[in-house]
């Protein structure tokens, strides 16, 4: 109970220095309140921005692998001379992968046109992505609709001249009235829509459906040439939830070289690409925008330590004569110790909090100003604080150890 009531008083005293002195008190909060605004500003912008960007990079799939010809590549240098030569996926690999692969969900062969226009009557959408895909579109892609269904395995055999289009696509062709049964123009032919995708808005990454027309593969065949490069071919393969990525990706590369019938130790003329890949590039990119939020603020903390060490010994000098009647009453060195150290640590949380007003502040106003989401998660308001009382233990402690250590009779004299 003592200790209780000396931590008490200790905490009562650094509130009365802190009110007495408000000018001095405000102006020490400045380099720790503009050093945790910063750290934890970057921190809620990383955060912010990571979770978009994954959110796009997850609509491809966790668990998908995609071959094509070219690997993705992320800066530095790129050797496309390795990869120039390489066949696109064709078919005939599309085929032989379906025969061999048993822990997938589904596979499907793919082609695109980019920057297509598609026309009802008197209107015309321009810059669609016209996509083409195997039955299996459905089970390697997580689609959504707003109205009418998937294609039909008959229709998806036949070719059947059937569409499903995206909710921007309908907005401009038939300005809010139902999409369903209604016959539009796709390079040229007449298609009937059978479906519409959910609206899903902007995304960071282009991965939005809302621009794009699917139709069967073999509608597409009659168009264009699905397996020329051009037109970006490539097999979608989205392996079994209870099957491990790796695992799936090795049995797609040791089928893949069996169908191109690659010689043992030779590199393989294909690429497998995945999700993984571009988080762990994000994961890079952003580990370095948060050591510069590191270094810029930290050099803002530096600053506002020293300046809350030179406050505490300010604070110290003007008071040596009351801690010299403290001791002289029998307080311990430990209660000296600890009444300058609430204070200093009681001033860097003062800072810290109003550091994190203003990062809650500034994401208010991106959020509904700007209109540009920013959360402050609660893992940055923790660090921010935890931030704030380190800061306070490290320049507190000094002042505060040489306070404790005053002769009690020296001091009353000063």
């Amino acid at each position: 109970m003592m200790i209780f009531r000396l931590i008490g008083e200790s905490f009562r005293f650094a509130a009365d220095a802190l009110r007495q002195n408000k000018l001095r008190t405000t102006l020490s909060l400045l380099g720790i309140t503009i050093g945790i605004f910063t750290i934890i500003a970057v921190f809620s912008g990383v955060d912010t921005l990571r979770n978009k960007l994954q959110e796009s990079v997850d609509k491809l799939g966790s668990n998908t692998l995609f071959v094509q010809k070219w690997p993705w590549g992320f800066g530095g240098d790129y050797p496309w001379w390795k990869y120039i030569n390489r066949p696109d996926p064709s078919l005939r690999d599309y085929q032989a992968l379906k025969e061999r692969m048993e822990n997938v969900d589904g596979i499907s062969f793919e082609a695109s046109a980019n920057n297509r226009t598609i026309k009802y009557r008197s209107s015309s959408v321009n810059g669609v992505t016209l996509n083409a895909g195997t039955q299996d579109y459905d089970k390697t892609w997580t689609l959504d609709f707003q109205e009418g269904r998937y294609f039909t395995e008959s229709e998806g055999k036949a070719g059947a001249p059937v569409t499903i289009i995206g909710a921007l696509v309908a907005e401009g062709l038939f300005n809010g009235e139902s999409a369903i049964g209604k016959q539009i123009k796709v390079m040229g032919r007449r298609v009937t829509i059978v479906g519409v995708f959910k609206k899903e808005g902007e995304d960071m990454i282009g991965m939005s459906q809302d621009k794009n027309v699917l139709i069967p593969l073999n509608l597409a065949r009659g168009l264009f040439d699905v397996q020329n490069g051009n037109y970006g071919p490539q097999i979608t393969v989205r392996g079994k939830a209870s099957v491990p990525l790796a695992e799936v990706e090795s049995e797609l590369e040791g089928a893949m070289r069996a169908i191109h019938r690659t010689k043992p130790g030779a590199e393989e003329d294909f690429a497998l690409n995945k999700t993984t890949m571009i988080s762990n590039q994000l994961d890079l990119m952003f580990k370095m925008v948060r050591i510069a939020g590191w270094v810029i603020g930290g050099f803002s903390i530096l600053v506002g330590g020293f300046g809350i060490a030179n406050i505490m010994f300010v604070s110290v000098k003007e008071r040596t004569n009351i801690i010299g009647i403290q001791k002289s009453l029998g307080a311990k060195n430990y209660f000296i110790l600890l009444q300058f150290m609430f204070e200093a640590i009681a001033l860097c949380v003062m800072g810290g909090l109003l550091g994190l007003l203003l990062v809650y502040s500034l994401t208010l106003v991106f959020t509904y100003v700007v209109k540009v989401e920013v959360f402050l998660y609660m893992k940055n308001v923790v660090m921010g604080i935890g931030i704030s009382v380190i800061i306070g233990m490290i320049s507190g402690f000094w002042p505060a150890y040489s306070a404790s250590r005053l002769d009690p009779v020296e001091a009353i004299r000063s």
